[in-house]
């Protein structure tokens, strides 16, 4: 067989595998779900044991396929959501389950941080701004309400670090995951002691700082005997989803840009310099010597996947958005504030909520299908303006994530942000950056330049409508003063 690699991927709500040939073909894929669990407002956990049962499973599952080999793959590839706080002790068992991304219980923490030692000091070093979803909080939190947990705690993993480690006895610290943990410097990409001292914290509570593509180790002999991979298998330290999703999207060079439609939304934009703002997100890329300035946000393909549930009534996806196609751009004044769990960039409101407005009886589930997607967009679009104040543009583009697969959907981001999308094969983007960033670090690609020419391919590109863009610029002005009029609202509660 020839030779091939295999990408993982831990997701929200389920883990992706997948195995390629160095084509970027997919020769098979597996999907595995797990639980978030939310035990208390505010809170969302996972138990990253169950993320390496899934993973498990979807290994054995991809290599019973007939076209893959466990002796063929050369290498593995681990991307992961961001912000975990896995604490492991010395033996690296896992003393809790994480707090995720969506997780907001460090507020408190954050607002005594921000106190005790300003805003801009800790920005001026990490890029970012000391919000409760990044991994400081989370291990602050540790600190303070586990106490009995945070002694124990060796070293506090990624998602990414600790499937690393289940596969190859290793702890490690990728550098695009670095942006989570505030004592990472952004502009030397390295630790900084005296800063985590500041913080309450000591830099040997996290592992080593690796090159995306640096390979870490090989699969030992209990991984292979859990997995079926082959013991020896050389393992990529991997890097953040987004990140690898960027990547796999063909996003790799300065001013290219990737939008994000899966489970979360969000953008990309590439620069070759550390280029920070703190309503927004920066992080290395796992491509070196690029960072990537992101907008994160809540909704994405899972408001839809929501929507589905509730009030879908059975219906498919296609089923849904056919509804949705019947309605005028704009819904004819129904518009959806996509923020499902709180808000991430630009706004960073933990309290903000999810709302319709403008419903009168004359209104059908097309035109709340249509205003979801379109305030979905709309996100988009906030981020995408907001990344323009630090004087980055994005005129193209690339798309991936599962609501890329709707002609539709992909069509009213082009509207609502007037740039042309181009959407490569979108179902395998992540994984395909994932194990991209393996093929670099065995050497079965010279580097980038070759690896995104062989494998990525542009299945539809799609331009913007401007007369409909010209409408949804408007739109977008009551969107935005929706959300600062109910603002004082959120945080009331019921």
């Amino acid at each position: 067989m020839r030779e091939q690699l295999l990408g993982i991927d831990i997701g929200t709500s389920a883990c992706k595998v997948a195995v390629f040939d160095v084509e970027g073909h997919v020769l098979a894929q597996s999907t595995q779900p797990y639980a978030v669990y939310y035990p208390q407002p505010g809170w969302a956990e996972q138990d990253a044991q169950e993320w390496w049962g899934a993973i498990c499973a979807g290994i054995r599952e991809v290599l019973a396929c007939g076209e893959v080999s466990a002796e063929a793959v050369c290498g593995v590839g681990v991307d992961g959501q961001s912000w975990s706080a896995i604490p492991v002790d010395r033996q690296g068992n896992v003393l809790a389950r994480t707090p995720i991304w969506m997780d907001t219980r460090a507020r408190d923490i954050c607002a005594r941080v921000k106190e005790k030692l300003g805003e801009d000091e800790v920005f001026r070093v990490a890029g970012n701004d000391f919000l409760p979803s990044y991994t400081t909080p989370k291990m602050l939190w540790f600190r303070d309400e586990r106490p009995e947990i945070f002694e124990r705690t060796d070293k506090f993993l990624q998602s990414n670090s600790y499937i690393v480690w289940k596969l190859t006895g290793v702890m490690s610290q990728d550098l695009s995951q670095g942006y989570g943990i505030h004592f990472f410097d952004m502009s030397r990409l390295c630790y900084d002691p005296k800063l985590a001292r500041r913080l309450g914290l000591s830099a040997d509570l996290v592992p080593r700082l690796y090159r995306c593509d640096e390979i870490v180790g090989t699969v030992t002999k209990e991984a292979a005997q859990a997995t079926g991979l082959r013991e020896g298998t050389p393992v990529a330290a991997g890097g953040l989803d987004a990140a690898c999703g960027t990547l796999g999207a063909g996003v790799y060079r300065p001013g290219q840009t990737q939008e994000q439609g899966g489970q979360a939304g969000g953008m990309s934009i590439c620069t070759d310099r550390p280029l920070a703002h703190k309503k927004l997100i920066l992080s290395p890329h796992v491509v070196p010597g690029l960072w990537l300035l992101q907008g994160g946000t809540v909704g994405g393909g899972g408001t839809l996947k929501w929507f589905r549930a509730q009030l879908g009534d059975g219906r498919s996806f296609d089923e849904l958005t056919a509804e949705a196609e019947k309605v005028p751009a704009g819904s004819e004044g129904v518009l959806f504030l996509p923020y499902m769990a709180g808000e991430r960039s630009p706004i960073w409101d933990p309290d903000a909520k999810g709302v319709f407005y403008g419903l009168s009886f004359d209104k059908t589930r097309g035109h709340m299908i249509r205003a979801l997607l379109e305030g979905v967009a709309f996100s988009l679009e906030h981020n995408l303006r907001t990344a323009a104040e630090t004087g980055v543009s994005a005129d193209v583009l690339n798309a991936m994530g599962g609501a890329s697969n709707s002609v539709l959907w992909t069509q009213i981001k082009a509207d609502v942000t007037g740039k042309t999308i181009r959407v490569p094969s979108s179902d395998t983007a992540t994984t395909l950056g994932a194990v991209l960033l393996a093929g670099v670090g065995c050497g079965l690609y010279s580097g980038y330049d070759e690896a995104v020419r062989r494998t990525i391919r542009i299945t539809r590109v799609q331009e913007p409508d401007m007369e409909r863009h010209a409408l949804y610029q408007r739109q977008m002005e009551l969107y935005l003063e929706l959300y600062e009029r109910l603002r004082p609202l959120f945080s009331r509660g019921c």
